[in-house]
This record gives C-alpha cells, sequence and structure tokens, in this order.
C-alpha cells in the first residue's frame, strides 16, 4: 500500500516563448493555491526567456544546453548530438536530486530530456498542449505520458485519445472579468456609442497586423470604427512617426496595453496573431476574432489554431498574405454584421476553460498519492 502523502514535489518543464512560459506559470500558481505546501523546480533552456520570466513570478529554474535544430545546415545543428546527450545527463542528475513525484511539460526544447528522463524512471509525467497542432515534441513523449492536457478538441489524431483531457489553456485570471464598458472607453479616451476594433500583436509586434493597420486605420475611423491598436515595442517609434504624434478623435496607439482586461471590454471585434495564449484569452472574453496566423513559427501551428476555431465558427481567418489588402473590408462587414458577431461570441465562449490551470493542478494531484484537502 502507498504511503499517502503531506506534500508533493513537481517539476515542470519546457519554455522558450510566452505561449509556453505563461501557462507553465499559471499551473505552478495552481499548485500552490490548492496545496501550499507544494514544490516546485521549473526546467528550461539556457538563453530562453523562461531563465528570466520563471524567477520573475518567484519560483526556482534550471537550465538545460539544448536547442532545437535549425531548418537549414549550421554549426548549431552540428553541436544538437552533443547538446542533447548532454541535456539527457542534467535532466537525470536534476530528477535524481529534487527526486519529483510528477513531471510536467509544456512544450519547448527543456520537456524533452527532461520528460524523457522520467518516463525512464517510472515517475509520472503529463503533458500540457497548448496548439491546436502537436509539437515534434509532445508527439514523441505522448507514447508513455499518463495525461495529455489540451486547449482544443479533435486531438485524438495526434495522442493517444484515452490519455486526452480537454481542459484548455490556463490564463491570466483577469480577462473574464465583468467591467464597466464605460469607464473601459474612458480609459482609452473614446466614445462610447462607436464600435471599437482591437488590434494586437503580441509585446514585440507583428508587421504584417501593423502593415495591414497603417494603410486602413483611416479607412476604419471614416466608418466610425475606433481602434486600439497595440503596436508592440520593436515596431512602436516607427508607427507613432507615421500615425503623427498629434490625438486623433477615436484613436489610440501604444506599444502596450497595460490594461487588456479593459481593451476586451471595450472591442466589438479583435484582430490578432493565432498563438495559443492569445486564442485563449479571446475565448474567455467571448469576442468575435479575426485571426492572422504569423507564417514564421514551428510547424505552421497558428494557422492549425486559427482553423480549429475556424471550423467551429468561432473566428475568421485572414492570411498573412492576404491582411494588407483585406483587413478592412473583413472588418467593416463583420461590423455591419451584428447577428454574425453575437453568433461568434457565442461559438468561442464555449471554447474557453476558465478554470484551465485549477483542473490540470488537479490531474497532476491525481497522478500520486496525494490526498487534497479542499472543494
Amino acid at each position: 500500500m502507498v504511503a499517502t502523502k503531506d506534500h508533493i514535489k513537481v517539476i515542470i518543464s519546457g519554455g522558450g516563448t510566452g505561449g509556453h512560459i505563461y501557462p507553465a506559470i499559471a499551473i505552478a500558481d495552481a499548485l500552490k493555491d490548492l496545496a501550499p505546501a507544494t514544490k516546485v523546480l521549473f526546467v528550461g533552456a539556457e538563453g530562453k526567456m523562461e531563465m528570466e520570466k520563471v524567477p520573475q513570478a518567484g519560483y526556482e529554474i534550471k537550465a538545460l544546453p539544448v536547442s532545437g535544430i535549425q531548418r537549414r545546415l549550421t554549426l548549431k545543428n552540428l553541436l544538437f548530438p552533443f547538446k542533447l546527450w548532454k541535456s539527457m545527463q542534467e535532466a537525470g542528475q536534476i530528477i535524481n536530486e529534487f527526486t519529483p513525484d510528477v513531471v510536467v511539460g509544456v512544450g519547448g526544447y527543456a520537456s524533452g530530456p527532461v520528460l524523457k528522463k522520467a518516463q525512464g524512471k517510472k515517475i509520472p509525467t503529463l503533458i500540457q498542449e497548448q496548439n491546436g497542432y502537436a509539437g515534434l515534441t509532445n508527439k514523441w513523449l505522448a507514447a508513455k505520458a499518463d495525461k495529455i492536457c489540451v486547449a482544443y478538441p479533435n486531438m485524438e489524431k495526434y495522442f493517444p485519445a484515452e490519455k486526452l483531457l480537454f481542459l484548455g489553456n490556463p490564463v491570466r485570471k483577469d480577462i473574464a472579468g465583468e467591467l464597466d464598458k464605460h469607464t473601459a472607453m474612458e480609459y482609452f479616451q473614446l466614445r462610447p456609442d462607436r464600435p471599437v476594433v482591437l488590434a494586437v500583436g503580441g509585446s514585440l509586434g507583428a508587421r504584417t497586423i501593423n502593415n495591414a493597420l497603417l494603410k486602413n486605420y483611416q479607412s476604419l475611423l471614416a466608418q466610425g470604427i475606433q481602434v486600439i491598436w497595440q503596436t508592440g515595442k520593436f515596431y512602436a517609434k516607427e508607427i507613432q512617426k507615421a500615425v503623427g504624434l498629434e490625438k486623433k478623435e477615436g484613436l489610440w496607439v501604444n506599444d502596450f496595453i497595460n490594461r487588456m482586461d479593459l481593451a476586451y471590454t471595450c472591442a466589438d471585434v479583435v484582430v490578432s496573431r493565432a498563438g495559443a495564449l492569445s486564442i485563449s484569452e479571446l475565448c474567455l472574453a467571448e469576442k468575435p476574432a479575426v485571426l492572422v496566423p504569423s507564417p514564421n513559427v514551428a510547424e505552421d501551428h497558428q494557422t492549425k489554431n486559427a482553423q480549429a476555431l475556424e471550423r467551429e465558427g468561432a473566428a475568421i481567418l485572414l492570411p498573412d498574405h492576404e491582411a494588407e489588402n483585406k483587413l478592412f473590408e473583413v472588418v467593416k462587414t463583420l461590423m455591419e454584421d451584428e447577428e454574425k458577431r453575437n453568433q461568434m461570441s457565442n461559438n468561442i465562449s464555449k471554447l474557453a476553460k476558465p478554470h484551465a490551470a485549477k483542473d490540470i493542478a488537479k490531474e497532476i494531484f491525481n497522478l500520486t498519492s496525494y490526498k487534497m484537502q479542499m472543494a
């Protein structure tokens, strides 16, 4: 008979992008919320953003030298087998020293060696796949994983059906809050009697979305459609110069939106990239979306994400190469069709999983002998 534990230890491994890191941190927070004595250790890849973001969130992280394979022949590719071997050795050492009860993989370079070593040691493993298309690392690890938590339906084509749990992506807690629209409009200095399109391309920005807005924002304003435009810090100066420094009625432009909850409250339509985290926020915010998938991501997974929503009647997919020429007409047509917007809002809300982090944390506890003293 297995003894009941008074606390558990969990390794969370992976990263590389915010779409991997922020869900991972949300899972760690949920574990601590449910059982404060839980010990969490992160394992990431050297030089990647998790090495900065995870300590900022209050968690310890160890780094592996692992890296990805480049699409062309480079010195990095020649070094890949050596880095992988070294990472496997170091992952085994980290596991031996920390003695985790469960190892969680969120995708990204580091998750491969850590979960593979854990599986070899018969330690329970859980995979959290954020996208509508499974990454190579997660597909490689799936056969020996105990549970696979996904954010989209119909993932049986990538993973064993009996291991799948459709629990959604953990996102920031404030997105789905009930806020006063008049107050939100005041924050962005917009008129409450006119519709709003919110355009976001991530914290760094998306060139295509920015170029499309530059070409079309004046036409949108002329139609009475107000614009909240997050340029991203990389493009901020260029766009501010192009738009002009003087304030234009109905237009709010900045490199970053600190109050995304208020931005979603204002928005009648959202124009966005199709990263997993962005889509999960849109689902919780219940907003009609025009998704412009980035073509510069691994295995074109943003297009797969957008297609998954389009199949459900929850979003419109606008290919990257068509965005500049078609964005105005797509947004204008959607703004004029309230029935379609309402239907899209209803459809996207069905994909929302507001308790994703807590539900995933519970599944982690279920893989151990720990008895949760909670509702």
